[in-house]
């Protein structure tokens, strides 16, 4: 019993990554034409379908929104019932249906017309209704579904959602849509987080940054650290320009040899140039260079070189970057 559940889901994805796989050759003049017409879209791309379509076509609209190109989902069986209000002749609309011939998108197919709202279809029968009546139509057919009485749709609904992707993705490209016109379409969360939070928004300023002076005797930038609680000192010039950096780990090197932390200049045993980073850099990017020069904080500064503030991976846990 077993065995054949694992061969039937194997049998499955198999036939799944094969549908997946003929897609390649549709990337075509179609498509190509497809993208041109959103890019030229004044309003926004209505997608609508029924059934699994539907749901699939709701994933679509929601990644297409979500990376730059404004998009809804419309259920074909409301819109002739109302909300056809929503669709505008600024607007395109991606109608989606396996056989091209769903009578609910067909119902409204007319209307759509009418208002002069550019059609793109995605179906699996490129000599249907819908495919001939778009602008541009994207080939979605499959061979045969995974479900063994090629009834359920699976292999097709996959297909589909593939394609809507990669539509999405070359759009984005398109557009230079970058990481941080991202984050504003995914302000919650640990994403939104990652993406908006800057350095300068959860840094140590002012009297709180560690700082000493080059002069400053061991003992006292120890009591720096004591009192600043990150784990480090700063150590600046005459000018306020940051010159070197002393942390914990520099303080265990400097006890393994013979000397007064009395007499001893922070100057003679701290570390010169040390790693720093911008105020205006994103909080994830001070976490990335935490983590790959395995140390727990950072002197922050602005572009003129200043010192501007401190940060350790305690302020980056507290922020919900970690």
């Amino acid at each position: 019993m077993t065995t054949h559940f694992k061969d039937a889901a194997l049998r499955a994805i198999a036939i799944e990554r094969d549908a997946i796989d003929a897609l390649n050759e549709r990337i075509d003049d179609q498509f190509i034409t497809a993208c041109e017409v959103i890019m030229a879209c004044q309003g926004r791309v209505v997608v609508t379908g029924m059934g699994k379509s539907g749901h699939i076509g709701k994933k679509i609209a929601a990644t297409l929104a979500s990376t730059g190109t404004p998009s809804f989902y419309v259920h074909p069986g409301e819109a002739s019932h109302g909300d056809l209000g929503m669709i505008t002749g600024q607007d395109v609309v991606l109608a989606i249906s396996n056989s091209g011939s769903t009578s609910e998108v067909l119902t409204i197919l007319p209307l759509i017309k009418r208002m002069g709202a550019p059609l793109i279809s995605m179906t699996g029968n490129p000599d249907s209704v819908l495919a001939r009546e778009a602008a541009a139509n994207l080939d979605v057919s499959v061979t045969q579904e995974a479900c063994p009485l090629g009834l359920a749709p699976t292999s097709s609904t996959t297909a589909t959602l593939v394609m809507g992707d990669a539509l999405a993705v070359a759009l984005l490209d398109e557009r230079g849509f970058s990481a941080e016109d991202f984050a504003f379409s995914h302000p919650g969360g640990s994403l939104g987080r990652r993406l908006l939070l800057r350095v300068s928004d959860i840094m140590h300023s002012g009297d709180r940054i560690p700082k000493v002076a080059e002069d400053t005797t061991l003992n006292n930038a120890l009591l720096e650290i004591s009192l600043k609680g990150l784990g480090m000192t700063t150590v600046v010039d005459k000018t306020g320009k940051m010159v070197g950096i002393f942390t914990d780990g520099d303080l265990r090197r400097t006890l393994d040899h013979p000397l007064d932390i009395h007499a001893t200049l922070i100057q003679d045993v701290m570390t010169r140039n040390g790693k720093t980073i911008f105020e205006d850099q994103l909080a994830a990017e001070a976490l990335k260079l935490m983590d790959e020069l395995k140390i727990n904080a950072l002197p922050v500064i602005n572009r003129d070189g200043n010192l501007t503030g401190a940060i350790n991976m305690h302020d980056l846990l507290k922020a919900g970057v970690i």
